[in-house]
């Protein structure tokens, strides 16, 4: 498992995910498929995961997760409505429940003028979309294991999201 991320969380998660009749789908930039890969360390963990994109480059991002390439050219892949759109993306071109999009600047340091650290994790779900913003700090497998905690804690909202 990876820093920070209990593997009883992450059981507890595909089960639930499970017991709902859920699936999740993620495009992932610089997490490079980290989260799918955290997702996927649970047996039976295949009824929930759909699928993973990585969209490691930019222009991925356009031609696998679908997200617009003007959008792209105006913000940057570092963005929170590029995330939005990954997440949209893994959902629809994966057919999953959830989509997942995570981007970022892992470091050591900033890209395109955007600081190392710097996360935006989003979900859409038919409950709605969530966006979250990360100011992260470590080594790159810290700020990769930072986005991954970060997503799982958004499909735990959005699950918590249909109890209330």
């Amino acid at each position: 498992m990876i820093q920070g991320v209990p593997a009883e969380q992450v059981a507890a998660l595909v089960r639930t995910l499970a017991e709902r009749g859920e699936t999740v789908a993620a495009a992932e930039s610089l997490t490079a498929g980290l989260l799918t890969a955290v997702l996927t360390t649970v047996p039976g963990s295949s009824a929930v995961v759909r699928g993973g994109l990585v969209v490691y480059g930019t222009d991925l991002k356009a031609s696998l997760a679908g997200v617009d390439p003007r959008l792209l050219a105006e913000r940057g892949p570092v963005d929170s409505e590029v995330a939005a759109a990954l997440a949209a993306g893994a959902r629809a071109r994966c057919g999953a429940t959830i989509g997942l999009g995570l981007t970022g600047v892992a470091g050591p340091g900033p890209q395109d003028g955007v600081p190392a650290g710097t996360v935006f994790v989003a979900l859409e779900s038919p409950r709605g979309g969530l966006v979250s913003l990360l100011r992260a700090t470590g080594t790159r497998d810290e700020v990769r294991a930072a986005a991954v905690r970060a997503a799982l804690g958004l499909i735990e909202d959005d699950l918590d999201a249909i109890i209330e």
